[in-house]
């Protein structure tokens, strides 16, 4: 239980991990403003989810498919159901309690692209002990179609 208490202390717990992909659906690809604001209120979205243990929001953020890479703690996930069965979902329901906040949120758009950088703090309860962690995170995303940034 130690090592594992330990893992979410040391390790990076972001669902928006380098190269995560997400779906920003509907948002405006217009005004650069426009588009930094979007993929800032995804991230902020999807922490918000992972706060709630919102599996069903998750789904409707991310995008389904093979094109998800999540790097966290030294393991790769490769695709979505692999990062959501094998990562995502069993630390969601392990964690109880769970605050999950963004900050220093940095947006980069150039074209297609988006990527951000930011700060975590993450605290929840696992098991009978209380965790608190924070970290940097990095999401790449790429505007699919009409719909939005994806990474």
């Amino acid at each position: 239980m130690q090592n594992r208490i330990n893992k979410y202390r040391n390790q990076i717990t972001t669902i928006v991990a380098l190269a995560a992909l997400l779906a920003l659906v509907g948002l405006p690809a217009t005004a650069q403003d426009n588009n930094e604001k979007a993929v800032r209120d995804v991230l902020i979205q999807s922490a918000t989810a992972f706060e709630k243990n919102d599996m069903a929001a998750m789904e409707k953020l991310w995008l389904n498919d093979e094109s998800v890479t999540v790097f966290e703690s030294g393991h790769a996930n490769y695709g979505w159901a692999d990062y959501r069965d094998h990562h995502l979902g069993p630390e969601m329901k392990e964690m109880k309690n769970t605050k999950y906040t963004l900050s220093d949120i940095k947006v980069k758009v150039s074209g297609n692209t988006a990527w951000a950088t930011f700060k975590y703090a993450i605290s929840a309860d696992i098991g009978t002990r209380h965790v608190d962690g924070a970290g940097l995170g990095t999401a790449v995303l790429e505007k699919r179609g009409g719909d939005g940034y994806s990474s």
